[in-house]
């Protein structure tokens, strides 16, 4: 079973495990004996099945039950066990007639749900990590629960009159007094944690965290603003200049249906924009209408870190009627797109990217012939208002192509959720990941390939006679279709794909030789990806977090230029999340500790699913100050971003840490 479905199972049982105790509390409140002593035993049964099931998610590592083996279940376990010592003689008792459950008792096993209900509210709404904040102020809240079920549970339990008439005695006058006594001591320590823990979490986070490496050096500081692309193109290329409009305008989608769009140059996606090897791309940015601002980030584009588009970090957005030039060297070879990262959540899934293609300068791919004998097809998948779209820069979900033509396919999700892709109706290859070539990869048919959010796939294959279906999400009448010259237009039948296995990327294509040692590292920060109440941009919010954190409240990650940085990545959520560094790829290393063993998997969009543990590396060789986030672009603007900062490197957009890129990206 996969470890999100044990934190499924967990919460299922940490939910029987309320239900049962606040059962026995109520059944015995009633004083029904029989029941309240059934009901107990249950609540005890399912509380050791809570262990269990805490051990084995405990297997699955240290992040997924800090807060339930440190906090939860010790509180659930002493309450518990004070609730049977205390509950358990007396209905025992009261069965055989020799008794009555008194107001402790009940007060007692109320208390244990109090304790469960704590420990699964702890890791909804703090999760990872727990902090002696978190613990002080849970355990006020559940003694201070305690208290005041004594105050008011007691009178109702015990017999009113009777306790009037001994309240008389000296007797009862006394146990009066050491109530009282007892309530306000409570009262006090209570109220003493509470403030303790309150305090503790006003305290002050740290700014940077090293991952282990050295602190920040004396070395001179070097502004983002200068960190600019190249003035030329390298040799033999061609400068490739083009400009981007931003505006509001009504576009029509392939199904004919017109839409209210952001748009660059009145066209959704955006123009495309082509270059060969070594080309200088420049591109003027003018916003017409867009009253947010907009940027242009080269999603998975090395570029240098003042071209990246980060508003408060590399540039400020640019607002109506300005415009800003980025210019850099197409020197990276493959798939890549852009998009704005001002306000992206709104932004992109409105309209606001376009596709970036590089094609190698001289000699041919191994897997292609000349442009002119093969079919070259740049395909992004949007949705619209729950209409998913993929069609090429015409519209066209249909194509002609002749048998034996060489065909690839650059699929490119700009899309915030993963998308299931099947070609179906011949065998194939993965040529490349997020534009960087795969080693040696073998022709597989039959398979679904996952397509993470921001992700790009490039699939290569030879025309054959018959048609070919790119499927969708399952999806049989949508995606795209290849078909042979002279076949009519949409006859061809495409089968379920539904059960079609997914292909294992990790285990896919040829090893070879990484171009640094992958067994050490100068630095190894860990990123622990959840759901919390948090700070965003100031304001608290039940936030997707980073380490139980929100922007802008997340440490920089301080890197040196030359250093091997490592990252772990832990998703304790249930919600899947594509994890996207600016400026740099990342070789995938394992996944749930299962080592990549295929063709070195270079990618700068990955898919943490619930429960998911990956392991990645790359070289900082890339100055500047780069964002890092999950690319479920509404989760980053909940406050799943943070920062990978260069020793020595400063921003003239953003202030200090705290600065807010992009209003949450």
């Amino acid at each position: 079973m996969t470890t999100g479905l044990w934190i499924i199972l967990d919460h299922v049982v940490a939910l029987l495990t309320i239900a049962a105790w606040f059962a026995a509390g109520v059944t015995l409140a009633l004083r029904r004996t029989r029941p309240a002593l059934a009901v107990l035993v249950a609540a005890v049964l399912v509380t050791l099945v809570r262990v269990a099931t805490v051990a084995m998610l405990a297997g699955r590592g240290w992040w997924f039950v800090q807060e339930k083996v440190l906090l939860g279940l010790p509180m659930l376990g002493a309450a518990g066990a004070v609730a049977v010592l205390v509950a358990g003689p007396q209905l025992l008792a009261a069965r055989r007639g020799r008794g009555d459950v008194t107001a402790g008792g009940v007060v007692s096993v109320l208390t244990a749900a109090y304790a469960a209900l704590a420990g699964l509210v702890v890791t909804f709404l703090v999760g990872y990590p727990l902090t002696l904040s978190t613990a002080l102020i849970t355990t006020s809240l559940v003694c201070a629960g305690a208290l005041l079920t004594g105050r008011v549970v007691a009178p109702a339990v015990e017999d009113i009159a009777a306790d009037a008439a001994v309240g008389q005695a000296p007797e009862g006058r006394r146990a009066i007094s050491r109530r009282r006594f007892i309530g306000w001591t409570g009262g006090a320590v209570v109220v003493t944690a509470a403030g303790a823990g309150t305090g503790l979490s006003f305290l002050p986070a740290e700014s940077v965290t090293r991952g282990g490496g050295p602190g920040r050096s004396s070395r001179a500081a070097v502004s983002v603003a200068d960190l600019r692309g190249s003035g030329s193109p390298a040799a033999g290329g061609t400068v490739r200049r083009h400009v981007l409009t931003a505006k509001k305008a009504t576009v029509r989608l392939p199904s004919g249906r017109e839409i209210d769009a952001w748009t660059y140059n009145g066209e959704v996606p955006g123009p495309a924009i082509t270059a060969t090897q070594g080309d200088l791309i420049e591109v003027r940015l003018r916003n017409a209408d867009i009253e947010d601002g907009v940027t242009l980030h080269w999603h998975g584009y090395d570029v240098p870190c003042g071209e990246d588009g980060a508003p408060g970090v590399t540039q400020l957005a640019v607002a109506p009627g300005d415009d800003f030039v980025y210019r850099f060297r197409a020197d990276q070879v493959g798939t890549y797109w852009y998009h704005t990262h001002h306000a992206s959540h709104v932004g992109v899934h409105k309209g606001l990217y376009g596709t970036l293609v590089v094609q190698p300068r001289g000699g041919q791919r191994a897997d292609e012939q000349s442009a002119a004998e093969q079919v070259d097809l740049t395909l992004p998948v949007h949705t619209f208002d729950g209409t998913v779209v993929i069609a090429d820069s015409d519209g066209r979900t249909e194509h002609p192509a002749s048998p034996g033509t060489p065909v690839r396919l650059r699929l490119i999700n700009t899309d915030s959720d993963p998308h299931r892709i099947v070609l179906a109706g011949t065998p194939f290859r993965v040529a490349a990941v997020d534009g960087r070539d795969l080693n040696q990869p073998g022709e597989v048919s039959d398979v679904a390939l996952h397509l993470p959010a921001g992700g790009r796939y490039d699939l290569v294959f030879v025309m054959p006679d018959t048609s070919v279906a790119l499927v969708l999400d399952g999806d049989r009448d949508g995606g795209l279709r290849l078909r042979p010259l002279g076949d009519v237009p949409g006859e061809a039948r495409i089968e379920d794909t539904s059960d079609l296995p997914e292909l294992n990327l990790l285990r896919y294509g040829a090893p070879a030789a990484a171009p640094f040692d992958t067994r050490t590292a100068d630095r190894h920060f860990t990123m622990v990806l959840d759901r919390g109440v948090a700070m965003v941009d100031g304001q608290p919010a039940y936030a997707q977090t980073v380490n139980g954190r929100g922007h802008p409240a997340i440490p920089d990650q301080l890197v040196a230029e030359g250093d091997i940085v490592r990252f772990t990545v832990v998703n304790r959520s249930l919600e899947t999340h594509p994890w996207h560094l600016h400026g740099h790829p990342v070789l995938i290393l394992s996944r749930d500790g299962t080592p990549s063993t295929g063709s070195p998997l270079w990618m700068d969009t990955f898919d943490v699913r619930p429960g998911e543990i990956w392991e990645v590396a790359f070289r900082a060789t890339n100055p500047g100050i780069w964002m890092n986030h999950c690319h479920n672009l509404p989760h980053a603007h909940q406050g799943m971003m943070l920062r990978l900062r260069y020793d020595g490197v400063t921003t003239p957009f953003g202030g200090s840490h705290g600065g807010s890129p992009g209003h949450g990206h």
